[in-house]
C-alpha cells in the first residue's frame, strides 16, 4: 500500500469526543427518516423502523450514524421545520440510548441541528457548508459540535440543471479552502472541521468521476475528508443500467477512496462496505 500523505489529518474533534483516523477509512451509515430520499425513501420513515435500521448499521460496523429528516436529492422539495423536527428528534434520542456510536445530523437548518444536539448528536453535517442558515455559524460556536462542510453548486431544486466548472477538482478545492478559512476566522476550532467535495451535488457524471479520480487532492487541505458516493446516479451511469443494484458499484468506489487516503465513507450498505474494506485491508497489510 502507498504511504499515507504526511499532511493527512489524523483526528476530528466532535462535541464531546475525538475520532482518531488510522490507515483505513471510517464508515458513516445513512439513516434516512424521509419518504422521498432517492435510494431508500420511505423504508425507514417510521421512528421505530429508523432506529432498528440504525442499530443494524451499528452492528454492521458503522463508525458514525448520520440521521436526516429532509431529502436533498435533485429536485426534492423542502419540508417544514416542524416536519423535520418531528422526524429526527425521537430517532436520535432512541439511538443515543442504545449505542455509543456518535450520531450526526444531516441538516442545513440551525433549529434542527440544535434539537439534534440536545437529543445527543455530536456532529452537524450541513450540505450548504453552513451557508444556508445565518444562525448555523453561531450554533456551531455555541455547541462546539463537530462540523462537516460540503460543497454544493446551487441547491437541490436547481443543482443539476446545468452544473459548470473551469476545473471541478480545483474549483471545489478552492471553495472548501475558503469556507474552512471563513469558519476558522469566525472562531470555529480548526480541528472541528471535516470537508466534503459533495459528489452528486451540482455535478455531472463526468464531474463526479473526475473528483473521485483526483480525490486525494482534498486530503492536502489537512482536514478529515468525507465522501458520500453511495448508490448515486453516476454509479448507474457507469454500469449502464440505472435500475440495477448499485451497491456493488458503490463498493468499488469505496475501495478507490480507501486507497486514496480518504477518511470517511458515507454509505447505505454498511455491511458490504465493512466486509469489502476488511478484505482490502488484509491484502494491503
Amino acid at each position: 500500500m502507498t504511504k499515507q500523505p504526511s499532511h493527512r489529518a489524523t483526528t476530528w474533534k466532535l462535541k464531546t469526543r475525538t475520532l482518531e483516523f488510522g490507515r483505513w477509512p471510517k464508515i458513516m451509515g445513512i439513516v434516512n427518516v424521509t419518504p422521498d430520499s432517492f435510494s431508500d425513501g420511505g423504508k425507514f420513515f417510521d421512528t421505530d423502523r429508523a432506529v432498528d435500521h440504525a442499530m443494524q448499521l451499528d452492528r454492521d460496523g458503522a463508525d458514525i450514524l448520520d440521521v436526516g429528516g429532509e431529502s436533498t436529492r435533485p429536485y426534492s422539495q423542502a419540508v417544514s421545520l416542524q416536519q423535520e423536527l418531528e422526524r429526527i428528534a425521537p430517532v436520535i434520542e432512541k439511538i443515543v440510548q442504545r449505542t455509543q456510536t456518535p450520531v450526526s445530523i444531516d441538516t442545513s437548518k440551525a433549529a434542527i441541528a440544535q434539537a439534534a444536539i440536545e437529543a445527543g448528536a455530536e456532529i452537524i453535517n450541513d450540505v450548504t457548508g453552513l451557508e444556508g442558515d445565518p444562525d448555523m455559524m453561531s450554533l456551531a460556536l455555541e455547541t462546539q459540535a463537530g462540523l462537516c462542510v460540503m460543497h454544493m453548486q446551487g441547491n437541490p431544486q436547481n443543482m443539476q440543471d446545468n452544473p459548470s466548472y473551469d476545473n471541478v477538482t480545483e474549483d471545489i478545492y478552492s471553495y472548501l479552502q475558503l469556507r474552512r478559512d471563513a469558519l476558522i476566522d469566525a472562531g470555529i476550532d480548526s480541528q472541528k472541521i471535516c470537508l466534503d467535495p459533495g459528489i452528486g451535488f451540482g455535478k455531472t457524471h463526468e464531474h463526479n468521476f473526475q473528483l473521485l479520480k483526483e480525490c486525494e487532492r482534498f486530503v492536502e487541505l489537512g482536514h478529515p475528508i468525507l465522501v458520500g458516493h453511495s448508490r448515486k446516479g453516476f454509479v448507474g451511469n457507469a454500469i449502464g443500467d440505472k435500475d440495477r443494484d448499485r451497491d456493488f458499484g458503490t463498493l468499488s468506489v469505496s475501495i478507490k477512496l480507501a486507497s486514496s487516503a480518504i477518511h470517511m465513507l458515507r454509505v447505505h450498505n454498511v455491511a458490504a462496505t465493512s466486509d469489502g474494506l476488511k478484505l482490502w485491508r488484509k491484502l494491503n497489510d
